[in-house]
């Protein structure tokens, strides 16, 4: 019941409580601000007194005084109240008020506004009083304490400012200039690899595109007519290219596992590669690795030099993808393994196969496709140091590096266990490695003078300088008949040393040309090509003879002379431009009244020099026979003498002008080349064939008519003569049509035979190099020799052809003989 009374009903003391006067309520609203002021200055942090900890202790003494004062209060106004109602009473309320002494906030802040809204009070329960003391919080000047420890906060806090920017020089600045540097380092680098790509781009970019046509080019070959290498320039190295599949793929293996094992995947560089390269030339103190792929060794060698630069290093790797795009990694590796540099002077597989193993061409079979494994590592090993790891100077550096691609070859499983222990016992044998020479043979020593007047041809007919020539890519076909060549210079050099102490002759040169076409299917210079250079059929001004003699007569025919017509063969006074001349017959043997194809083919001067100079005739007449017939350049005084040779000519020369009585008055002329192609197998150049009428068909043939005359011209000198050709070589065997006439000058300085079947010519010039006279010696037993061997060996197992006779051409009964219808 007490319980019930005591929830529901006010107590004695409680109802004797008398209400708060308007003086209590004043005093106790002071001291509530007083302490929210006090409060709020603890709150915002702001220092009333010099030391923190005695505020403190000033604070909760306050409190203590504060609550003693206000429990005597309550005890005397409720003195029925238990003391523990009272102290927690007390204690609520102080808990509701701020604490004494608090610094005061400006009215119109937030701050303040927030407290006041937060401390109002409670409503206050009928009968209770608020009493509270006002002491004095704060000593006297307790501001200028403020004031010196605020100026010692700022003061100390400068200091650390001060310390932390030294901090900030000595550490955070160098730091900050590092970042700033690679910073611009790094933008530099960028904008320089921009400009630089840019740049390689603009200076390389069109020849990226025709890479193909800026390799280096192969040496220029020239083959004999039949196809058979006649000729290599060698003069800064050699280079034969061969299609990808002609070159083995033992050394295709080994060039890429040594060279660039990423190769048919990388975009054409390979950066960890150089990476490795450089840690390695580092350490060992020079370069022994160069780190690039074979798309950069393909660039290095074509486009950008060989340079040790980084620059270039650099243009190599800018470029290095372009060529992976515009090519065929099968494109690339073909275009690398034809140009690679394999030390002595070999460029490329196929020159490296030949010059070091001696491997031969075969057909369809390139000397670069027969490659075993050993050789093709010991060729895959010199490119990255062709100096240090040549086979011939340093053997020993060959054969490690060797081991090392075989090696290589066989950890990438390229090759067995099986292959590698053979390929290393072979690279172990004495004569692995042969060093073969291109040393000139005797058949290349036979065809020197051939060789060489080619060569000036083509720099003629292609405008290009000789130089230029030699890694030009170019493949020539020549018109030589290199054997018959071989051969006719071994039976030349027997002929000569038969008469050359007797008749002091020690020189003689040769010239073949199919009169149809111009072709020279031989050209000797001279016998002795091992230590004679000069080529006396192209270069030599040497006087012709009575071999001139020709000239007039088909001229004379070409006018209505017959050869049946008589001439007095006798001594006689010629006059010519103001002079007097008189010829003599060699031997002085006059014949008196014989035909002209007796004269003729007796070789008589006199009459020669009457027909020359006979009105239908003359002598610009019979010049310009002849050099419309093809006698090109001659050295000499033109006069009553051409016809009997006086005049220097070249051998070649007068053997095309005699080529054109051979083909019914057209001459063609001569030429050594027949076609040229460019690298890429492209026909640059044919040789023309065609040829121009020089003198007519049926003049040509009467002259041709007398000329292989045996019969008449046995009489003078003998049958079966070196100028009567047989089937067989044997006397009273088929005769072998041929038209010759011999020549022979004063004092047996030149001696000459030039004759020819309807397919062949040939002239002979015999002599010495020094004009000195021969002994005892005339064209039919000196250059008519050699004449008759040439054309016998030419001609063996060729069918018997006969001079055909054109139309217009008539039997004349009164001279009873052939001569030219008007």
């Amino acid at each position: 019941m007490s319980n019930h009374r005591s929830q529901t009903e006010p107590s004695t003391h409680e109802e004797m409580v008398s209400p708060p006067t308007d003086e209590t309520k004043e005093k106790d609203t002071h001291a509530l601000e007083q302490a929210a002021d006090t409060q709020a200055g603890i709150d915002t942090g702001v220092p009333l007194v010099e030391n923190a900890d005695k505020q403190d202790i000033t604070l909760e003494a306050t409190q203590v005084m504060h609550a003693a004062s206000k429990v005597q209060s309550l005890s005397e106004g409720f003195a029925a109240e238990t003391t523990v109602a009272a102290l927690k009473r007390i204690n609520k309320e102080d808990m509701l008020k701020p604490a004494p002494g608090a610094a005061k906030l400006p009215k119109t802040s937030r701050a303040a506004a927030a407290q006041r809204m937060g401390d109002i009070p409670p409503k206050v329960s009928p009968g209770i009083s608020y009493e509270g003391s006002h002491h004095r919080l704060h000593d006297s000047k307790w501001y200028l304490k403020r004031h010196w420890k605020r100026k010692n906060l700022r003061s100390s806090r400068s200091r650390d400012a001060t310390h932390e920017h030294e901090i900030i020089k000595r550490v955070m600045l160098p730091i900050g200039i590092s970042i700033l540097l690679i910073a611009v380092l790094s933008g530099s680098i960028w904008a320089y690899a921009t400009i630089s790509i840019k740049d390689t781009n603009a200076r390389y970019q069109s020849k990226i595109t025709t890479l193909a046509d800026i390799l280096p080019k192969d040496n220029l070959k020239m083959y004999d007519q039949s196809g058979h290498l006649l000729y290599q320039a060698t003069g800064d190295g050699v280079q034969t290219s061969e299609p990808l599949d002609k070159i083995a793929p033992n050394l295709q293996n080994a060039e890429i596992d040594i060279e660039d094992q990423y190769f048919w995947q990388n975009d054409g560089y390979d950066i960890t590669g150089i990476v490795r390269a450089a840690i390695s030339d580092l350490s060992s103190g020079h370069i022994v690795a160069g780190g690039s792929t074979i798309t950069q060794q393909l660039i290095k060698n074509t486009l950008v030099g060989n340079s040790d630069t980084g620059l270039r290093k650099l243009d190599e790797i800018e470029l290095a993808p372009q060529i992976t795009r515009y090519y065929t990694k099968q494109q690339i590796l073909n275009m690398y393994l034809n140009t690679v540099y394999y030390a002595n002077g070999a460029y490329g597989a196929e020159a490296a196969a030949q010059l070091y193993f001696g491997l031969k061409d075969k057909p369809n079979d390139p000397a670069s496709n027969q490659l075993d494994i050993a050789q093709a590592a010991m060729l895959a090993g010199i490119p990255s140091n062709p100096q240090f790891r040549d086979p011939i100077s340093y053997p020993q550096n060959s054969r490690t590096r060797t081991q090392q691609v075989l090696q290589q070859m066989l950890k990438l499983k390229t090759i067995t266990n099986q292959q590698y222990t053979a390929a290393l016992a072979e690279i172990q044998k004495p004569n692995f490695v042969a060093y073969h020479t291109p040393a000139q043979n005797s058949q290349a020593l036979a065809l020197s003078s051939f060789t060489v007047y080619a060569l000036s041809e083509l720099a003629h007919d292609l405008k290009m300088k000789a130089s230029a020539l030699l890694r030009s890519g170019l493949t020539v076909t020549t018109t030589v008949n290199a054997n018959l060549q071989t051969k006719v210079l071994s039976e030349a050099q027997n002929d000569i040393a038969a008469i050359r102490d007797s008749n002091n002759v020690h020189n003689s040169s040769i010239v073949m040309i199919n009169p149809k076409t111009g072709a020279i299917e031989t050209l000797i210079g001279n016998i002795d090509p091992a230590h004679d250079t000069f080529n006396v059929a192209a270069q030599g001004f040497r006087q012709a003879g009575s071999t001139m003699k020709a000239f007039t007569y088909v001229t004379a025919f070409a006018h209505g002379v017959s050869p049946g017509q008589k001439t007095n063969d006798k001594l006689q006074t010629f006059y010519y431009d103001g002079v007097t001349y008189t010829p003599d017959n060699y031997a002085g043997v006059h014949h008196g009244w014989i035909t002209y194809r007796q004269a003729l083919d007796w070789s008589l001067n006199i009459d020669a020099v009457r027909l020359e100079l006979s009105p239908q005739v003359g002598v610009p007449g019979v010049y310009a026979t002849a050099e419309n017939a093809g006698l090109g350049a001659t050295n000499g005084q033109l006069n009553e003498t051409f016809t009997l040779g006086a005049m220097g000519v070249h051998l070649l020369n007068e053997t095309s002008a005699y080529g054109t009585f051979a083909n019914g008055g057209v001459h063609v002329a001569p030429h050594a080349i027949n076609t040229v192609k460019n690298q890429q197998g492209t026909v640059v150049y044919t040789a023309p064939t065609t040829g121009k009428r020089a003198i007519s068909a049926q003049a040509a043939y009467v002259l041709t008519n007398v000329l292989a005359d045996n019969a008449t011209r046995d009489k003078e000198f003998f049958p079966c003569d070196a100028l009567d050709l047989y089937v067989d070589n044997q006397c009273g065997n088929t005769v072998i049509p041929a038209a010759v006439k011999t020549g022979t000058t004063n004092d047996f300085v030149d001696n000459l035979t030039i004759g020819y079947t309807p397919d062949l010519v040939t002239g002979v010039w015999s002599g010495n190099n020094d004009n000195s006279p021969m002994y005892n010696i005339i064209g039919i037993t000196g250059a008519g020799t050699i004449w008759h061997d040439a054309m016998m060996t030419a001609l063996q197992g060729q069918p018997v052809q006969q001079f055909a006779q054109p139309a217009g051409v008539t039997y004349n009964s009164l001279y009873r003989d052939l001569s030219v219808t008007p």
